[in-house]
């Protein structure tokens, strides 16, 4: 069994699409998505930046970075975890969005926390 990283930031996401804010006949199609951070290492770390990937089923690649998340930088001990709700808009019924996050560990080590690559779909676009 392999022993988890003092700094490991295990990041599950959730979806959904927005229709009351999508307008599909103008090819704007408006997703939520809810991230969960979990501090699965052995230190406390901060998140301090984000870099995002977007891309629409035209091949369309938008890159999103900042501080923090929702105007937050959260620090996280050992076990605690952070959630947030944000949002994306594309051109097409469908996309995907990957990146990762820039931590920074009391001990002053920098880390990157990916994301997984996750689907932005309407309902019932993908079987």
């Amino acid at each position: 069994m392999t022993e988890k990283s003092s700094y490991t930031i295990d990041v599950q996401v959730e979806t959904r699409f927005v229709p009351d804010q999508s307008k599909p006949g103008d090819n704007r199609y408006v997703f939520a998505y809810t991230v969960t951070l979990r501090n699965a290492g052995q230190m406390p770390a901060r998140l301090l930046t984000r870099r995002w990937m977007i891309t629409d089923a035209n091949g369309k690649v938008e890159e999103v970075t900042g501080e923090g998340v929702v105007g937050e930088q959260p620090w996280m001990r050992p076990g605690d975890d952070f959630e947030y709700t944000s949002g994306a808009v594309l051109e097409t019924p469908v996309g995907t969005m990957a990146g990762s996050y820039q931590m920074l560990a009391d001990d002053g080590t920098e880390f990157e926390a990916p994301i997984p690559t996750f689907t932005l779909s309407i309902p019932r676009t993908l079987h």
